[in-house]
């Protein structure tokens, strides 16, 4: 069966899909279904918009990530490294490992909450279990074999597009509030906006893409990075463009699910105080029916299992970049002992933070605050090496990328300051 799905992936337009679809997919982990979910449950239809308008901000942005990585042939953290103070990366590398390791933390409990949900039994079992399978598959599974397991996981998301076609929608009313929102301008709107902008452009997903596009290169002899063999270079872009528009898309036609499903159920029946995926997930039951529960909190455990080793990966490439380590999934733990060592830690750092008194809404909270304070210096770094010809070499970014990468930026610092002027 899996030389037939990797040889359908081979004569495919799926070939084109890998970095930009995973990186995507892992965007909408629990806890971003648990912000969706809060948004359709209090505003209804009204938040929509957010996720229509946030779409060619992360294309814009993600694309500039990946370019880095394809054509310089090093990760983000290696390039800010080798062209800023030393001090800025690590402050910036650190606070990415601590707001991953509390993101973590928050997804492997809804796993727990979701199997417990199921099937019942412990929840900090279930919790356990999840973390060291997802450890587990890092460390042993070869990469290419484990790069195909995330691709496939992938589809774990249609679940909450079928959630949206066991109830009854007004597509109407639906498309409109999407188009045109009706939504007074007051603190919680705009803690909720900033909230789902925040969930959606995440800082983690700029060092993951970045270094998978790295990590394909190195598991493939013959590639190089375009900066020092720019032969087939129009191929390798035209590429991650294609990879970059799915993966975004995909990533925000889930969240539009989301919100749409959550709107026409848990808003309607008067439900709008949301704080996690899985509670999201039993309050469906009594209202819409036992599959719509069950799809969506089977949705909840495969995202989880997509999201947590793309939040634990990307740290530790982010550190192994800033300390010139050996990393890469594709290598064997005695290759890259530190960066496997960084993925443990900030798994099973999840994981015991479950265990701690530490209230995991406020957790979530306090993460969204570091990834929404990083993500704007992280951009605007990115932004300025996309245009430097020593990064770039003749690929530097085009106008249009410029331009959406700068707003997109703007935005989120926007969007950062809204947050404290509303905290």
């Amino acid at each position: 069966m899996r030389k037939f799905l990797d040889k359908l992936i081979r004569r495919s337009a799926l070939r084109h899909l890998g970095p930009g679809l995973i990186t995507g997919a892992a965007d909408d982990d629990p806890s971003g279904i648990a912000t969706y979910s809060q948004a359709g449950a209090q505003f209804g239809f009204n938040m929509l918009w957010t996720v229509v308008f946030t779409y060619p901000l992360m294309v814009g942005i993600q694309t500039v990530s990946a370019r880095i990585g394809r054509v310089s042939g090093k990760g983000l953290a290696a390039n800010i490294r080798a062209l800023y103070p030393k001090p800025l990366l690590y402050a910036i590398v650190l606070l990415l490992v601590v707001a991953n390791t509390i993101n973590i933390a928050a997804d492997i409990a809804a796993m727990g909450d979701a199997l417990q949900l199921l099937v019942g039994g412990p929840q900090h079992g279930h919790a356990i279990v999840f973390a060291l399978f997802s450890l587990g598959m890092q460390v042993y599974v070869p990469y290419q074999r484990y790069v195909q397991f995330l691709r496939w996981l992938t589809l774990a998301l249609l679940a909450y597009v079928a959630v949206a076609f066991t109830v009854n929608v007004n597509w109407a009313v639906a498309l409109g509030h999407a188009i045109w929102p009706q939504l007074p301008a007051t603190p919680e709107v705009i803690v909720m906006i900033v909230a789902v902008f925040g969930t959606t452009i995440s800082p983690y997903l700029f060092f993951w893409q970045a270094s998978q596009e790295v990590a394909d290169m190195t598991v493939d002899p013959k590639a190089t990075a375009l900066i020092d063999d720019p032969k087939g270079a129009r191929r390798h872009l035209r590429r991650i463009g294609i990879d970059t528009y799915v993966g975004m898309g995909f990533s925000n036609l889930i969240a539009f699910f989301i919100i749409l499903s959550t709107a026409v159920t848990l808003h309607t029946a008067g439900i709008t105080q949301i704080e996690t995926s899985a509670q999201a997930a039993q309050a469906l039951r009594p209202i819409a029916g036992d599959l719509t529960f069950a799809l969506f909190a089977m949705g909840i455990i495969g995202t989880g299992l997509l999201a947590v080793p793309v939040l634990a990966g990307s740290a530790a490439y982010a550190m192994a970049d800033s300390f010139g380590w050996n990393q890469g999934l594709e290598r064997k733990y005695v290759e890259a002992k530190e960066f496997y060592a960084i993925i443990a830690f900030a798994t099973i750092g999840g994981v015991l933070l479950d265990f701690t008194p530490l209230d995991p809404i406020k957790a979530l909270f306090w993460s969204a605050v570091i990834n929404g304070v990083i993500a704007v210096p992280i951009m605007a770094v990115m932004m300025m090496m996309a245009v430097r010809p020593e990064v770039m070499g003749p690929f530097v970014i085009t106008r249009r990328l410029k331009f959406l990468g700068w707003l997109a930026t703007g935005v989120m610092c926007v969007a950062v300051i809204a947050m404290f002027i509303t905290w």
